[in-house]
């Protein structure tokens, strides 16, 4: 199998996003960086938002919201295997890692593991998914307690003045 038919076999495409080459016109990558872009496309494409597409995406996008535990790491592994699996026929995906960034806590990263169909190079891409992360209890949220002792006190001649008027 030569370099050429490697090319005609993964294809070209647009880079995206979308840019202009030298001579001004749509820039195209080939080869394996084109289908790190179109794993990156499903994955970054919500289901519902092409309309002349409807099922295309990843549901990763539902898990915005969630919890960030070992269940939902699950769900997010399963959604983008299938979602890679239905809409990236050039490639087999060996396996999804979910990671959590201990210093950032809306972060987890999404590790594919997969190797293109037909080349023995196993390959991996990395994903940054960001979620919205549990509120911290009220009160940190709120800042320190303003208990009335807490508040300085008030000069005596002020607070009679008060009220009396």
């Amino acid at each position: 199998m030569g370099i050429d038919s490697r090319v005609d076999f993964v294809g070209a495409g647009w880079a995206f996003p979308l840019t202009t080459d030298a001579t001004g016109g749509v820039a195209l990558v080939v080869r394996e960086q084109e289908i790190e872009e179109a794993i990156r496309l499903i994955l970054a494409t919500a289901p519902g938002e092409r309309p002349m597409r409807p099922e295309f995406g990843c549901r990763v996008h539902d898990h915005l919201f969630a919890p960030i535990n070992a269940s939902t790491a699950g769900a997010i592994a399963s959604d983008v295997r299938y979602a890679l699996e239905m809409w990236e026929p050039r490639i087999t995906v060996h396996d999804v890692l979910i990671s959590f960034d201990q210093a950032d806590l809306g972060t987890l990263y999404i590790d594919i593991h997969y190797s293109i169909r037909g080349i023995n190079d196993p390959r991996n891409l990395v994903f940054p998914f960001y979620v919205i992360p549990d509120e911290p209890d009220s009160a940190a949220v709120t800042g320190p307690s303003f208990a009335p002792a807490s508040l300085p006190a008030i000069p005596a001649a002020l607070a009679a003045a008060e009220r009396r008027a």
